[in-house]
């Protein structure tokens, strides 16, 4: 896509479109420049699927023209909607809908007064990079090895930690009498977290799971999907490949002793924005948790059932992980309240940890997610019954904090295979998860930006870009429910929101968009030197308390939906992080998918 973005910028006359926003045109006697006023995906649109942009600001006029990019051709005139104000900023929006046209090609939008709109593509697969991109972003976020150029390109690096996590320390508040503070453990491989260089179990958990659903969900697209990785072109799809490199760090983070998980590996405090390889700090394992016990034993157990189907490849892993996830459980059967309390182990144990706490004190939905990922896998009625799968009918939107919908969605998936006792749940889970759906969609055709994305202010938290994604697998869901084409239409309009329909006018996805975010809290992003950031990243985006989160100067409103700020400072709205990178990779790569099975004429319309 950057190619074409750059071939482009010849065609607009200009030498670099991030640079033309002055740049101006002579159209039919008029001048006419790029205007970050007209919201759209930037990327593009499938041919036969809705098409749609916001125009933000007052217009007195009622036309809007999609023209080739040098502006030279009008190949479609349509009329503006009605003027509606911003639910949040009360600013006037109007929406250009062009779903009409269906001609592969390369285009802008043009507002007579406003301006013309970023190029954007309508072509058949038009996601595909982004959908390649967003799981390569995970192999940037490798630990314990050297990214050369031949797969990162000009992002590559020395291995980060290649030392220091073979030789991790048990942390005070994890010791035991088989392994006492200051015994040395083995963890290499795995991926950074997020912005930083500590690797969690917890987040890790929701990732993984998201990441092993998008094969189970899609498995015929993800086989033939390439991503120039090192292991590309084994008999093994590169997306198991990439998630196979978290997996094996994950089991190292189990004490065989008794099944307990630590719940992360970590230096003591946060590392300075320096490279991965200048990152030398003791290392440690801490404390073993419930929460922690139970999301590995959730992973395990779906990856068993995956990696099953490639034992001549990997010979004994699924039987290893199936191990592991049991022996999980039983800890957490006889350890089922076990918090993460940082502070409080501080006031306890030394050294002090002031990293990624991820704490919780709620574990029922973690009890559901391990119970249904187990059931599935091994068929035992035991699993199911050991926890109440249904203790009442909310349906919380999946985050590292709440992970029942992950138990959920995977009994939906398998539901030819449930057994009586579990059968005879499903048409109240299948009635739940459509409602859910239901709910999300509601009123988003009349929102002004047209996206389910935006309901409330409390979409708009610290990583809501992740909150856009889930919402979109949860229709996704609905969709593999009902096949009612809704939801998917509706799952495509917040991809549409991630890459550029949106308040900010932001892609959120790096590399992505000719307004992409550029700076986001990423240490390697910052330290490389290099102007770009590394590509397929997701920001965290809009977050309606982030001025008051990070103390960065730089943002520029105080409105729910458009507090974000595209500086490196800002961690509570630029950072990126690997369980907000999964559902998009399941988002998009979904849609993607589902568009090469049926089309998106047989599929939307």
């Amino acid at each position: 896509m950057q190619t074409f973005y750059k071939a482009l910028c010849g065609m607009l006359l200009c030498s670099s479109l991030v640079s033309c926003s002055n740049v101006q045109q002579e159209s039919d006697s008029n001048v006419t420049e790029l205007s970050e006023n007209i919201r759209l995906n930037q990327v593009g649109f499938y041919p036969n699927a809705p098409k749609v942009a916001v125009v933000v600001g007052e217009q007195e006029g009622g036309a809007f023209y999609l023209k080739t990019p040098d502006l030279n051709e009008t190949v479609f005139t349509g009329k503006l909607a009605e003027t509606k104000a911003g639910e949040f900023s009360k600013r006037p929006t109007r929406v250009a809908d062009f779903s009409e046209f269906n001609k592969a090609g390369a285009y802008v939008i043009e507002v007579p007064g406003v301006g013309h709109s970023y190029p954007f593509v309508i072509e058949e697969n038009v996601h595909h990079d982004v959908a390649a991109a967003a799981i390569k972003g995970f192999y940037y976020q490798r630990v314990s090895t050297d990214l050369p150029e031949e797969y990162a390109g000009k992002w590559h690096r020395k291995a980060g930690h290649e030392k220091e996590d073979n030789h991790v320390l048990v942390h005070t508040s994890a010791a035991t009498a088989q392994r006492p503070a200051g015994t040395v453990l083995s963890a290499p491989r795995g991926w950074y977290d997020a912005g930083d260089y500590n690797k969690y179990i917890v987040n890790s958990g929701i990732t993984m799971g998201t990441l092993l659903s998008a094969y189970e969900d899609f498995p015929g697209y993800y086989k033939t999907l390439e991503l120039n990785i090192p292991e590309s072109g084994n008999p093994v799809p590169d997306l198991l490949d990439e998630v196979l490199w978290n997996l094996r760090w994950m089991l190292t983070m189990q004490d065989p002793s008794d099944g307990g998980v630590y719940h992360k590996l970590t230096n003591p405090a946060f590392d300075g924005m320096v490279m991965p390889a200048e990152a030398k700090n003791t290392r440690y394992v801490v404390q073993k948790g419930t929460g922690a016990t139970l999301d590995f034993a959730a992973v395990m157990a779906q990856a068993s059932r995956v990696y099953k189907n490639y034992n001549k490849k990997f010979p004994g892993l699924a039987d290893s992980c199936l191990m592991a996830a049991t022996k999980a459980w039983e800890w957490a059967q006889k350890n089922p309240d076990v918090v993460y309390d940082q502070d409080a182990m501080n006031k306890q144990f030394d050294p002090d940890i002031t990293t990624g706490a991820y704490g919780d004190n709620d574990f029922s939905d973690e009890f559901t997610w391990a119970a249904a990922e187990l059931y599935v896998t091994t068929n035992k009625d035991s699993y199911y019954t050991a926890v109440n799968m249904f203790p009442d009918e909310k349906m919380p939107l999946p985050s590292w904090g709440n992970v029942r919908l992950l138990g959920y969605y995977t009994l939906a998936r398998h539901q030819d295979k449930l057994s009586p006792v579990a059968k005879k749940d499903f048409p109240k889970l299948q009635k739940r998860l459509v409602a859910f759906a239901d709910n999300l969609m509601e009123g988003a055709s009349d929102r002004s930006y047209r996206t389910v994305m935006g309901k409330s202010e409390s979409d708009y938290i610290w990583g809501s870009s992740s909150v856009a994604a889930n919402q979109g697998i949860a229709l996704l869901q609905a969709y593999r429910l009902t096949s009612d084409k809704k939801y998917v239409q509706a799952a495509l309009n917040n991809l549409d929101y991630l890459l550029g329909r949106n308040a900010t006018g932001y892609s959120f996805v790096t590399g992505y968009g000719e307004k992409s975010t550029m700076n986001p809290h990423h240490r390697p992003s910052v330290a490389d030197g290099i102007k770009e950031p590394v590509p397929g990243l997701l920001s965290g985006g809009t977050n309606a308390q982030a001025n008051r989160q990070d103390n960065c100067a730089t943002y520029t409103s105080e409105f729910a939906d458009e507090m974000y700020t595209d500086d490196d400072c800002s961690y509570a709205s630029n950072e990126i992080a690997i369980n907000w990178n999964a559902p998009l990779v399941y988002l998009v790569g979904a849609i993607e998918a589902l568009q090469q099975k049926a089309g998106l004429a047989g599929m939307i319309k």
